[in-house]
């Protein structure tokens, strides 16, 4: 789950030509963080420092019950990112 969020927020980082370094000063973190962020490997992070990062890219976090298969709007939401 974390890889998956991590190559989104890279993703959304590089369509908009930004580096990490410059959104890790942007958000007050260090280079190293955002990379781990996107890599999955980070070891903590907290919830406030994720919703920064993910807003500043303007994305959102959803919750919806484990194992229940992708709605068809959330499959075409995946297809236009």
């Amino acid at each position: 789950m974390l890889f998956d969020i991590g190559e989104k927020i890279r993703q959304a980082r590089r369509s908009r030509k930004i580096t990490q370094a410059q959104l890790a000063q942007h958000l007050g973190m260090s280079r190293t963080t955002i990379g781990q962020i996107e890599k999955g490997t980070v070891q903590e992070i907290g919830v406030r420092k994720l919703i920064r990062v993910l807003e500043f890219l303007e994305l959102e976090l959803r919750v919806r019950p484990a194992g229940r298969p992708p709605t068809l709007d959330e499959l075409r939401e995946e297809e236009n990112f």
